[in-house]
């Protein structure tokens, strides 16, 4: 690399050069990594999956709900830092999480809990990943990590938006590639927080009626999110984030071919 890193601007939450700061030692920049794959491989390793899944909801559904009627408050704290440390050890069954989120404490809730674990979790990995490895990919992709710079630089935030509220994009790969990109952690944090709202929201509406599937013996309907009455005001959240970067170009383009 050379002796500048991109780093984010403070007014519009673009990409902007600053000095680069000297590194920190190689072992102490892998640490967060290694702790990351000491977890992951304890989770398999004592078999922690088995509790994420819609037959362990079933079966400790009424301790569940018993225990958080008494353990409001502590549920809530144990809740959010479950998935927290799920999102940043970007482990499998959030969804499920999510419905037991919906389950519990409800639709709104449970899914604003399930926004600000996710969110907390995904700025734990996009920090790590910035501190662990992001000089080490900048140097490896040279310039084309200048060109995804440039997409970020129309608006950040649009674009943050778009790759959270799209259900095309893994959700582990979103948390990693703006850390590679420059994106400032306001700029990150925000689109995180709001662009994950509507489809945690949907989910938790699905775990809230779980008593219903309970009931009737049947299983949720995990591509309620795909039906097109739910994506379509999705994706329609998506397009109005997309009018500010489309506005800027539309406006540099009139401005060029009058200059011309």
């Amino acid at each position: 690399m050379t002796g500048a890193s991109t780093l984010m601007n403070t007014e519009n939450g673009q990409p902007e050069t600053m000095p680069s700061k000297k590194k920190q030692p190689l072992f102490m920049r892998l640490l967060p990594l290694v702790v990351i794959a000491a977890g992951i491989a304890a989770f398999f390793a004592f078999d922690l999956d088995r509790f994420l899944s819609f037959d362990a909801l079933k079966e400790n559904r009424d301790f569940l709900q018993s225990w958080t009627a008494e353990n409001t408050v502590l549920a809530a704290i144990i809740f959010m830092s479950v998935y927290c440390i799920m999102v940043t050890l970007s482990l499998p069954g959030p969804i499920w999480a999510t419905l037991a989120g919906g389950f519990i404490f409800g639709t709104w809730v449970g899914g604003l809990y399930v926004v600000i674990g996710a969110t907390l979790g995904a700025t734990a990995i996009f920090l790590i990943a910035r501190y662990a490895l992001a000089d080490f990919f900048r140097e490896k992709a040279g310039k084309a990590i200048t060109k995804m710079e440039d997409g970020f630089n129309e608006n950040a935030l649009s674009y943050m938006f778009v790759l959270r509220l799209v259900p095309l994009f893994p959700f582990w790969l979103v948390n990693l590639v703006p850390a590679f990109v420059g994106v400032k952690i306001r700029t990150y944090v925000i689109g995180t927080f709001f662009g994950i709202m509507p489809g945690s929201l949907v989910y938790a509406s699905v775990g809230n009626g779980l008593d219903a599937v309970f009931a009737q013996g049947g299983t949720p309907d995990l591509g309620i999110i795909l039906q097109p009455q739910v994506l379509g005001p999705i994706l329609g959240l998506a397009a109005l984030s997309m009018i500010p970067v489309i506005y800027k170009r539309f406006k540099r383009t009139k401005t060029s071919s009058e200059n011309g």
